[in-house]
């Protein structure tokens, strides 16, 4: 064996005693509760082992830039019009730096995996685009980073933007997305955002229906139009707010139209949060979508950060694991069933990557231990269902087992313990 891990508390095992896991070639060759090798050894003292973390839908192009910005309004209106004007004045540097600075956090919490969303636009041109590129290449050994671009500040009101979004896609960007709500003709936006998606053979990501009310909800035509181009699969949206403000019948028609069409959620608690229900002086929405009862219908979810200090979201630290916790109060999640999946939601993400569990079947070792994951902190977890869906995961990860290493000066430092395979 290359490693074994002592003292484990293995995501997806019944019981939750502790157990050894052994590493080999990059694999789990084996798990008990107790293994002797001649191999090196790290003592977990008890902490969850868990497959790694899959950050479904983050901004990293604008994440750290609220000390640049007013959020006294805390609206979307007031987020977009602040960020549009920060981001004028970003050098790729600049983006390059503070995606970095998040990025660690990410990477610290257990994250392995990740879909940034990226700005595109005239304002602030491909300098995102180019700077996360970076950024993706240069951490490539310690996780996987795909590149979701889209027009914040809208498509066909925003001359220019198109051949922008364009430029990225034949430069490799494997992810298109939209914000219809931002835009003159939000259905028009999504119909050129599918009809770009089929063009370059990309996949699908929107922001969709944040609001207040069910009024006019645009999740309706979204699943129309990817059953009418066969594009089941290979669609996700987030937030998706104005859902949560649903009836029951109403909810529970739309989720299985979602099922039906293959459409995925993103519930992104900690925005949408901070962004519903401003005009209210009581008895103020919550604004975040039940992703546990979307599962129930047979929808493929998500849960993400979206936001870090930012006007969207003037707070957070990266942790999927805080996120899950939000999560569950925010939605009354209390049974062990749906306990699970908030956990799940965070280690599988939309497109059954990575393991719904650690077993000992030989599979990929993508594992990760957050610090302070204790049996008294996750008593309540075992695995998920797979979930096929759009997005991330169309293809097998390659490996990803690092360790988190104390330097001399007491900073953390993440140090990858076998090569790609």
């Amino acid at each position: 064996m290359d490693l074994i891990l002592r003292n484990a508390r293995a995501f997806g095992l019944d019981g939750g005693d502790p157990v050894a896991i052994g590493i080999s070639e990059g694999r789990i060759a084996a798990m008990a509760p107790s293994l002797e090798a001649d191999a090196p050894a790290l003592d977990l003292g008890g902490r969850l082992v868990a497959p790694g973390l899959v950050e479904t839908h983050i901004h990293l192009d604008k994440t750290c830039i609220i000390e640049r910005c007013k959020t006294e309004q805390g609206t979307v209106a007031e987020a977009v019009a602040q960020t549009a004007a920060a981001k004028r004045t970003f050098t790729e540097a600049d983006i390059y730096a503070r995606a970095t600075r998040t990025l660690h956090k990410c990477l610290l919490n257990g994250t392995m995996l990740m879909r940034t969303h990226v700005e595109v636009d005239p304002g602030i041109g491909l300098r995102g685009f180019d700077a996360v590129s970076q950024l993706a290449r240069d951490y490539a050994w310690a996780i996987d980073i795909e590149i979701c671009v889209f027009p914040q500040e809208g498509l066909l009101n925003n001359p220019g933007t198109d051949a922008l979004l364009q430029e990225c896609l034949r430069r490799g960007a494997p992810v298109l997305g939209a914000v219809p709500y931002t835009d003159s003709d939000p259905r028009g936006q999504i119909d050129r955002i599918f009809a770009l998606a089929r063009e370059y053979d990309v996949d699908i990501d929107m922001h969709l229906d944040l609001g207040d009310t069910p009024d006019g909800m645009q999740i309706g035509y979204v699943c129309e139009q990817a059953e009418k181009h066969a594009y089941g699969g290979r669609v996700a949206v987030g937030h998706v707010t104005q859902l949560s403000t649903a009836p029951s019948r109403q909810f529970q028609e739309i989720a299985k139209r979602m099922a039906a069409a293959g459409v995925a959620v993103t519930v992104l608690p900690s925005t949408d949060l901070y962004l519903t229900g401003r005009n209210q002086e009581h008895s103020v929405l919550r604004g975040v979508t039940a992703a546990h009862k979307l599962l129930e219908a047979g929808v493929n979810c998500s849960l993400s950060t979206n936001n870090v200090l930012n006007p969207f979201t003037p707070y957070g630290d990266a942790s999927l694991i805080r996120m899950a916790n939000l999560y569950a109060n925010v939605c009354h999640v209390s049974r062990p069933a749906e306990l699970v999946e908030c956990l799940s939601g965070c280690s599988r993400g939309r497109g059954g990557i990575g393991a719904a569990a650690v077993r000992p079947q030989a599979r990929p070792a993508d594992l990760q231990s957050p610090a302070g994951a204790t049996r008294a902190g996750t008593r309540r977890r075992c695995s998920g269902k797979a979930r096929r869906a759009a997005g991330l995961g169309a293809k097998s990860q390659p490996l990803k087992v690092a360790d988190r290493v104390r330097g001399e000066d007491g900073r953390y430092e993440i140090r990858r313990r076998f090569p790609r395979s």
